[in-house]
């Protein structure tokens, strides 16, 4: 008897979208950073851009390895996600 190999109790995952999560975490990230490294003079710390470069670095990263499930939607998602974060730099 087979218990748990069969198609019955194959495990049906339907999780977030992996650009919905690594939109969120760019948001988050970039939010914090800017609200920790932002001096009271206005003027942004060194570090900021270290963080943001760090960013970008993972972003690479994460979308080179989801390449397979790359669609037209996933990129615009993408591209229309990340169009919000200058919007938060020049509102912060």
């Amino acid at each position: 008897m087979d218990r748990g190999g069969g198609p019955i109790f194959k495990r049906r995952h339907f999780d977030n979208p992996w650009v919905f999560n690594l939109l969120i975490t760019n948001y988050a990230v970039f939010y914090f950073g800017l609200a920790i490294f932002d001096s009271s003079h206005r003027k942004i710390h060194w570090f900021f851009w270290v963080i943001v470069g760090l960013l970008a670095v993972w972003n690479v990263f994460r979308i080179y390895k989801q390449r397979e499930e790359i669609t037209m939607m996933s990129i615009i998602a993408y591209v229309v996600g990340l169009a919000g974060l200058p919007l938060i730099f020049l509102m912060y």
